[in-house]
């Protein structure tokens, strides 16, 4: 394995909550409206130490897209994913930009995000991925 760099962000910023690994800005949010099975999801424009994972068809709520999901560089937990492709013209916007579960990120104060007290309810088909 090569030499790992980290891209250091200033401000207030989003982290993984395994490693505290630095995400994205406050500032380049565009959307905190998203959801997914864990709760709130936010929509970035920018995204910085994370790897991708293959490209797959996803139907979500607002229809298909062509996604990939997106992992910690540094210790490889799955933080959300990126949109590749919106199959719909009024979802194009999302094209190229980031979600990052907020269940899976600290807050710019550090903060977890405990998601809805149901989300792994017993037979529930929600995990921890």
């Amino acid at each position: 394995m090569g030499r790992l760099f980290l891209i250091n962000l200033e401000g207030n910023f989003y982290s993984c909550k395994h490693c505290q690994t630095h995400f994205a800005l406050d500032d380049d949010i565009i959307s905190k409206s998203f959801h997914c099975r864990h709760g709130k999801a936010y929509l970035f424009d920018k995204v910085v130490n994370v790897t991708v994972g293959e490209k797959e068809e996803r139907m979500m709520i607002t229809g298909l897209h062509t996604v990939v999901d997106i992992f910690c560089v540094v210790c490889g937990s799955i933080v959300g994913w990126k949109y590749e492709a919106a199959h719909e013209k009024a979802q194009k916007y999302k094209e190229g930009r980031f979600i990052l579960e907020r269940f899976k990120v600290l807050g710019p104060d550090g903060s977890l995000y405990m998601g809805p007290q149901d989300a792994h309810a017993p037979g529930s088909d929600a995990d921890d991925v």
